[in-house]
């Protein structure tokens, strides 16, 4: 097909990314290179460039009014967090099957990120640190959790993540 690549989506077709619920992302920098900081004694070691992923990932609830924030971890190479978009009272609910009431659209998890992507690469960009025009992948990975269960096994996935760092296949 005259060489041109031709990408399809890893979202679940035709699954509404705006219901109320919680998403677990992880968003991988470009070509996994380590920009955030280091993992020293099962810590991570934010760097200055860490800080900013910080900084931009803990304004987003304040940015989007239906949008909490739950655990996540920056690691050196990629960001795992879980996104929780809530019903049109606010509360928080386990599965994405919950229709919105309202006019307001909610943003979808692809807004979100999108969002955050845009404003931490602005933001690595003004800092002219390495090579700053990129600094994420092009797309990320999302899993909508359905549980409970599922809800405490992405939270202490996120916990653990700096003790298994040196066994992680991302740790090249």
């Amino acid at each position: 097909m005259d060489g041109l690549h031709h990408r399809h989506s890893i979202r679940l077709h035709e699954f509404d990314y705006s219901l109320a619920g919680a998403y677990f992302v992880t968003i991988c920098t470009h070509k996994r290179e380590r920009l955030f900081g280091d993992i020293q004694d099962g810590n991570m070691k934010l760097n200055g460039i860490g800080q900013i992923i910080d900084n931009w990932w803990n304004k987003i609830s304040t940015k989007y009014r239906d949008v909490r924030l739950d655990e996540y971890r920056i690691m050196p190479n990629h960001f795992h967090g879980i996104v929780w978009i809530l019903d049109h009272v606010g509360a928080p609910l386990v599965g994405a099957q919950i229709t919105r009431a309202g006019t307001r659209p909610a943003p979808t998890l692809g807004e979100i990120v999108g969002g955050f992507k845009s404003i931490t690469t602005v933001e690595y960009i003004r800092s002219a640190v390495g090579n700053p025009w990129k600094l994420w992948q092009r797309n990320y990975y999302e899993h909508i959790i359905r549980n409970e269960n599922e809800l405490f096994a992405m939270r202490k996935y996120i916990i653990e993540n700096p003790l298994k760092w040196r066994l992680d296949s991302e740790n090249r």
